[in-house]
């Protein structure tokens, strides 16, 4: 059995992390590399982490601070000018009030970001210090003739993988030492691959391991997803070069968190899934029970999906046939309610009807194929300060 840890809250997660990287947990660790889902709080805890490494004065500024990271503020950092009155000069606008960008003129960073960026695109671009934008440009053949397609809006994807590379030139020089980054002690990445299909997703974990398993890294690491093949690449890509750390973070509810050791097991995430629809479902007797929401249907319905999948299944419904002896009123159920626009970020609570239907095909469906849960939540695992 993996070990699970137990926290009160994301800032006790966050102080195990920096324990497990500076050895206060032996044996000390280079990187920590954890899957979460969508709605866990992967990024304020990335915040919270980088809260714990910085210094005040008496006024409340910044004196120190010791964690670069990378994550959706980052990634907020860059926006569009689409010009929507003549539809010709578009531009990425780079927020130079904030500190990321301090310096960069200096540090030349166009070369370093341009052999990231031309490992996954043929995209040109052109950064403007002095008026903070950046316009990409496209080369295409027409008639036998090469033209240059000026100031062109990239996909998502492309702007994603840019800001990335932008990323990356900054860790390069953290990893080359460059005077600029030496206060740069921890390198934080939280889910570096929305918008991204699997083959970049992909070729940025392979490159991420090539950059941070550079010869003389002494930079401590944390990279968190909820992207469950970036999280396999990783996992299998790390291996042995760096001394690392592995976790599925779990949130059991709005203050307490698990941290399960995914070293020694294998990474199947639909358990842990079921594990948290488990404890909810059987926690509704509870004085103050968990609330289940109409996103659960999505996640009971996807699990299913694997089920059908894995046991050759053509639709979704053979897994729900003879269960409970009530099979037609399960599907049309599960169907309405999981392909409603239910959203984790604005939840919505089921009815008391809906909360019994819920837990009947839950507990016909786990009962039927007799999975066997990890104690992620048992009574014997009470949260513990870290």
């Amino acid at each position: 059995m993996s070990s699970i840890i137990n926290f009160n809250s994301l800032v006790e997660v966050a102080e195990h992390f920096r324990k497990d990287l500076t050895g206060d947990h032996r044996p000390e660790k280079d990187l920590i590399l954890f899957f979460a889902h969508n709605g866990t709080g992967k990024t304020r805890l990335s915040m919270d982490f980088k809260q714990l490494g910085k210094e005040l004065d008496a006024e409340g500024n910044v004196t120190q601070r010791d964690t670069l990271y990378f994550n959706a503020f980052t990634e907020d950092l860059f926006s569009w000018n689409n010009d929507l009155n003549n539809d010709t000069n578009r531009f990425l606008k780079l927020n130079a009030e904030s500190a990321f960008f301090e310096g960069l003129r200096e540090l030349e960073l166009d070369v370093k970001i341009e052999s990231f960026y031309n490992n996954y695109t043929d995209i040109k671009f052109d950064i403007n210090y002095d008026n903070a934008t950046v316009v990409f440009s496209r080369s295409i053949v027409i008639d036998g003739n090469e033209q240059t397609i000026e100031n062109i809006k990239i996909s998502r994807g492309e702007e994603t993988l840019f800001i990335w590379c932008f990323f990356l030139a900054i860790c390069q020089l953290v990893i080359d030492k460059d005077p600029a980054y030496n206060w740069v002690k921890y390198i934080y990445i939280d889910d570096p691959i929305s918008s991204l299909d699997e083959n970049n997703a992909i070729a940025v974990a392979c490159d991420l391991c090539n950059l941070l398993t550079t010869e003389g890294n002494t930079t401590k690491t944390i990279i968190s997803t909820h992207h469950s093949l970036f999280f396999n690449v990783l996992y299998n890509e790390f291996g042995r070069k760096l001394k690392n750390k592995r976790y599925f973070l779990h949130k059991k509810d709005a203050d307490a968190f698990a941290l399960q050791d995914t070293n020694d097991t294998p990474f199947f995430h639909h358990i842990a899934i079921l594990s948290e629809l488990k404890y909810i479902v059987e926690k509704q007797d509870d004085e103050n029970p968990p609330k289940i929401y109409t996103h659960h249907f999505n996640a009971l319905r996807s699990i299913m999906e694997k089920t059908a999948t894995f046991f050759g299944y053509d639709r979704i419904d053979k897994c729900i046939i003879g269960l409970d002896n009530d099979e037609v009123l399960f599907e049309r159920a599960l169907q309405l309610f999981s392909h409603g626009k239910y959203s984790i970020f604005d939840p919505v609570e089921m009815g008391e009807d809906n909360k019994e239907l819920f837990k009947r095909i839950f507990y016909g469906f786990v009962n039927k194929y007799e999975f066997s849960f990890p104690q992620i939540f048992n009574e014997d695992n009470q949260p513990q300060n870290a």
